[in-house]
């Protein structure tokens, strides 16, 4: 009963991540495709969680925390981007008063 309960997770998993490409795709804004592409690196990650507890192994934990590490990187640089117009200033650090 866990094998189809685990299998059927993958597979909504899987038609979720396939929304959410098609949202990235069509995106009407910049940060719709944002949150899509987040979106798809947070089912990503729980995809790789169901396969190794369906696998039964912990060998897929240091892909998990990298997952979640890029994912995070990515939205927090598109957040900047979008907010910004640049993700990494140069110059220097002290206000310009």
């Amino acid at each position: 009963m866990i094998h189809f309960i685990l299998m059927l997770s993958i597979t909504i998993m899987t038609l979720a991540i396939g929304v959410c490409a098609w949202r990235l795709v069509k995106g009407p804004s910049l940060p719709d495709r944002v949150a899509a592409l987040d979106t798809i690196g947070i089912n990503l990650l729980a995809m790789v969680a169901v396969l190794s507890v369906l696998l039964q192994t912990r060998a897929f934990i240091e892909i998990i925390l990298l997952i979640g590490i890029l994912s995070f990187i990515g939205t927090t640089a598109f957040a900047r981007y979008i907010e910004r117009g640049v993700v990494l200033e140069h110059g220097n650090d002290q206000d310009s008063r």
